[in-house]
């Protein structure tokens, strides 16, 4: 096991745990206009995951899987539209999103290959770096979302 799997894993499951049990209306409200969903989030999560790993491999993606991708910059750092709309964003979708993006990035991360952790790629954020500097990066970022996540979960208007 790599040096950053077991902080990856730790941040990914707390994330995972926020969500699980959440329903559609749940994972669809804001905190206020223009902010992300708990749902965005999750396949926002997935999406990073994914545009690390296909550049870190040169993988070819499934449509599924492009889609995806596109959630890791559009709606969130851009002023696209999230690549989702809240009709589509269920309990079901977001956790097909994080499961596709688990299958791409848990073999990287564990194993962190020497040419993976040298390799050069384009962060979500536009600057390059390494494949070391990916692993950093999805080592916390999981733990970020959670915590956003749990935040919306505990603020006034919150579904029940």
């Amino acid at each position: 096991m790599s040096d950053y799997a077991a902080a990856w894993e730790l941040s990914r499951k707390r994330l995972v745990d926020e969500i699980a049990g959440l329903n559609a209306e749940q994972l669809n409200w804001r905190l206020y206009p223009g902010a992300l969903s708990i749902g965005q989030m999750g396949l926002h999560v997935a999406g990073v995951e994914i545009f690390f790993s296909s550049q870190l491999t040169g993988a070819m993606l499934d449509d599924f899987s492009k889609r995806l991708l596109r959630c890791s910059t559009e709606g969130v750092v851009n002023e696209l539209p999230f690549p989702y709309s809240d009709e589509e964003i269920t309990p079901e979708s977001v956790s097909a999103g994080l499961a596709a993006g688990e299958a791409a990035w848990r073999p990287l991360v564990t194993e962190a290959a020497p040419e993976i952790r040298v390799g050069q790629i384009t962060s979500a954020l536009g600057p390059i770096i390494s494949g070391d500097g990916a692993f950093a990066r999805l080592s916390f970022h999981s733990g970020y979302h959670q915590g956003q996540a749990f935040q919306v979960k505990c603020a006034p208007g919150f579904p029940k």
